[in-house]
């Protein structure tokens, strides 16, 4: 598996080359954000608000009224805890084309509460207009400004930074509304998004072996929700659907999959890991992911409650499959 360094920073300033309209609007948090070398390559197109999120938000609706296409680049909490009454009103509400590129997602910081995004897909979700995306590796990271480029109003977009795994080809570029198809089994189908994919890959090399059938997809897209593949997974289970997401598990992918069954009249059984109605600690992206069980190690053992089954997998066997480099040389970064 290859590491990617950064891969936003370089591309995103290849793809504006040619895209005069495109501005950056930074509060305070430009080279957090990855858009430090973007401003001195683009000097003229950059402004920055401040520490002023609410101003920011509001600015960036009357750019884009007047023909811009602004992408926000700040922390995600900064974006929809702050600053929501001016997204609503100033961007949604009128339907402009701003892009909302939040950074530090779910439990991936170390900075605790202040800093961790674990509601945002369900707000997002709840904002009329608001196309929502998510990136899971550094293919998708590339991939995702072609990707929502023609979607002519707002656009929240899950966005990681630093170093990184590509987990899907780079011939493979993230589709809007299309999730990708990773494995095929009838046992049961597992569905995430973000950096769970990684550690549902490393649950299911394990769990084949021993047999179990394993429908994995994962959903880039959290709005517009549902296309064929995901429908063909859920429809195709024995036992059951697991989701899997750095988010709380009300109101983003679990609650997505959940409406998509009731709707769609499906019966089968979901199971749920997320976050469940808790804050996160500031701690490193290994250790919330398993205190929270959302690694391998959960995953593995919510298949075994489904099919009530033990196949005694145990830690070392997953670690056995690890896909991320133990010994990377990249720091935790908080801020």
């Amino acid at each position: 598996m290859e590491l990617v360094s950064r891969p936003h920073l370089d591309n995103f300033i290849n793809w504006c080359a040619n895209r005069p309209e495109v501005l950056v609007l930074s509060a305070d948090l430009t080279n957090s954000c990855e858009v430090g070398p973007w401003r001195d390559t683009y000097p003229d197109r950059f402004i920055t608000a401040g520490m002023a999120e609410q101003n920011m938000l509001s600015v960036a609706g009357g750019l884009a009224r007047e023909g811009f296409v602004p992408f926000i680049h700040t922390f995600a909490v900064f974006i929809y805890r702050r600053a929501y009454d001016q997204l609503a009103m100033s961007v949604a509400y009128p339907n402009l084309k701003v892009r909302l590129v939040g950074f530090l997602p779910g439990i991936v910081t170390p900075g605790g509460v202040t800093h961790q995004a674990i509601e945002d897909i369900a707000i997002m979700r709840a904002t009329p207009n608001m196309t929502v995306v998510e990136t899971g590796d550094a293919t998708e990271v590339v991939s995702v400004l072609d990707a929502i480029e023609h979607v002519e109003g707002p656009v929240y977009v899950r966005m990681l930074r630093g170093e990184m795994p590509r987990l899907f080809d780079a011939n493979e570029p993230m589709q809007l509304g299309q999730s990708r198809l990773l494995s095929e089994g009838d046992d049961v189908t597992v569905i995430t998004a973000g950096i769970t994919t990684e550690e549902a890959l490393r649950a299911t090399v394990a769990l084949q072996a021993q047999g179990v059938g394993i429908t994995h997809v994962h959903v880039s897209t959290h709005k517009p929700f549902g296309d064929p593949i995901l429908d063909d997974a859920i429809r195709r289970t024995r036992h059951g659907v697991i989701t899997m997401e750095n988010h709380l598990i009300t109101g983003g992918l679990g609650s997505a999959v959940a409406e998509y069954i009731a709707t769609a009249g499906i019966g089968t059984q979901l199971v749920r890991l997320g976050l469940c109605d808790t804050y996160a600690h500031g701690a490193s992206k290994a250790y919330l992911m398993k205190y929270y069980r959302l690694d391998a190690v959960a995953l593995t053992q919510a298949v075994e409650q489904l099919l009530d089954r033990s196949f005694g997998i145990s830690e070392q066997d997953l670690e056995a499959v690890r896909l991320d480099a133990v010994h990377s040389a990249a720091k935790a970064e908080a801020l």
